[in-house]
């Protein structure tokens, strides 16, 4: 895939990451805390395990990587966290558009928190982060609904729906 395709999904995720912040946003700080059974204790703390993913990616991708994550507890309410998800959101986003096609092939060390080190290609990890995403975005989508709240469609093909700019990537 091109940077060009990286740059269109990297807007698609936080495309959906805002929508399920607009989302989680008329819950209640009650329903935003409470605990389920899911991956995560709550909706906040999957939404702070999503924030910190990318932040943790991002570093590693920058070769600044700190290896902590985020601590829910720190976010006590969705505007905390929307605040600090912003400025993180920006960062990739800033980082993903400077991406050149040979950028994406870069092959990258890094460690895990376990202190495992990889050298991958940045397209993989790219992807990786794509997908992990996704796969907590729905789960959120269930857990705002268990709580009472009403999730917002994420799908890829919603945004591609209301990006049309992005039709001819595949040509």
């Amino acid at each position: 895939m091109s940077a060009e395709n990286y740059k269109a999904l990297f807007q698609y995720n936080a495309w959906a990451n805002q929508r399920t912040l607009e989302a989680c946003a008329t819950l209640t700080t009650e329903q935003f805390t409470r605990d389920v059974e899911s991956s995560f204790r709550s909706v906040r703390d999957t939404l702070v395990h999503l924030m910190g993913v990318e932040h943790i990616w991002l570093e590693r991708w920058k070769q600044t990587s700190k290896g902590a994550p985020l601590k829910a507890a720190e976010y006590p309410d969705i505007e905390s966290l929307k605040t600090a998800w912003g400025k993180i959101e920006a960062d990739l986003t800033s980082y993903v558009n400077g991406l050149a096609d040979e950028d994406v092939n870069r092959i990258i060390p890094h460690k895990n928190f376990a202190g495992q080190e990889f050298r991958m290609p940045l397209w993989q990890m790219m992807q990786h982060l794509l997908n992990h995403q996704t796969y907590h975005r729905g789960q959120i989508t269930t857990l705002v609904r268990q709580v009472g709240g009403r999730p917002l469609g994420t799908d890829l093909i919603g945004f591609y729906r209301a990006h049309p700019e992005f039709t001819d990537l595949g040509a």
